[in-house]
């Protein structure tokens, strides 16, 4: 029985919201799931164990395995004492869901380092410290599933999130990467951008449009990205509201000049080069 089942999944931030939707999800489809929450506030104040242990009894209520972790994602530390769990309670690691994150809006010419530093760390470097320490463990064993939670707001952009999508677009960079280098390893990572009613969002759009968006119609994504039947690595995806829908960088023919052009030249020829009346998908041109 392929797809999830007996694969040992970690899902940071499980706690609620799109992480329990997906813990939730992987567990009911078989997998061994590692519920990792600090059990903190929005903002990333404070600490707890009750939100991981609710969806860890959820899980097992319903005939799941799952365990419970506590750690914070934002140190290499937490995220040793994160992966040592998966390998302790179920024997290895085959799957890192990077979903934990917190949120410190304000517009950028009043943010300050330490909210600008808070988000990066729970978010970029926080998936870089799960999936760099599972790694090895993937490599190892040829197989490997990593899924990043990024945003709109990291691929397009939003009033008062500089920090926010700063990290977001950091960790597509991240999967795209990591796509490359993983390719002969059987380990994919790809990056869904959530459209989601949770406490992230409570405050940040209109209740008719949260009602349309259950944190439960993105979780299957999240499943297909972690499967063994999944293929696809260094992808984007914008999931919510019943709409799965891949996003990705395009590029037009740009101009080409024999020498460095004076100002006058490149002026003349930039609506050329900012046209994308034909543009196609992009590509490193390196």
């Amino acid at each position: 029985m392929p797809g999830v089942a007996d694969k040992v999944v970690i899902v940071t931030g499980a706690g609620g919201g799109l992480g329990r939707a997906y813990a939730r999800f992987l567990a009911a489809n078989g997998a061994l799931v590692v519920v990792n929450d600090l059990g903190g506030a929005r903002d990333g104040t404070g600490s707890g164990t009750s939100m991981a242990d609710a969806v860890v009894d959820e899980i097992r209520s319903a005939g799941g395995r799952a365990v419970a972790n506590y750690s914070s994602v934002a140190t290499a530390d937490g995220a040793a004492e994160i992966v040592d769990t998966a390998v302790r309670e179920f024997g290895a690691v085959h799957g890192v869901v990077s979903n934990a994150g917190i949120l410190r809006d304000g517009a950028f010419h009043k943010m300050s380092e330490e909210n600008w530093d808070a988000v990066l760390k729970v978010h970029l470097y926080g998936g870089y410290h799960v999936i760099r320490t599972a790694w090895p463990h993937m490599r190892e064993q040829k197989f490997g599933r990593v899924v990043v939670a990024t945003s709109t707001s990291g691929l397009y952009g939003n009033f008062g999130q500089a920090n926010y999508s700063a990290a977001k677009a950091g960790l597509v960079g991240l999967i795209n990467t990591l796509a490359i280098e993983a390719a002969k390893y059987n380990i994919t990572a790809n990056a869904i951008a959530p459209l989601a009613a949770t406490r992230m969002t409570a405050d940040i759009a209109p209740l008719e449009v949260l009602d349309k968006l259950d944190p439960e119609l993105v979780a299957p994504a999240v499943g297909y990205l972690v499967s063994e039947e999944n293929s696809d690595s260094g992808s984007v995806f914008v999931v919510g509201g019943g709409l799965v829908q891949r996003h990705a960088l395009f590029m037009n023919d740009g101009v080409t000049f024999s020498g460095p052009p004076s100002l006058e030249e490149i002026t003349s020829r930039w609506a050329e080069i900012s046209d994308m009346a034909n543009a196609k998908l992009g590509s490193n041109p390196v």
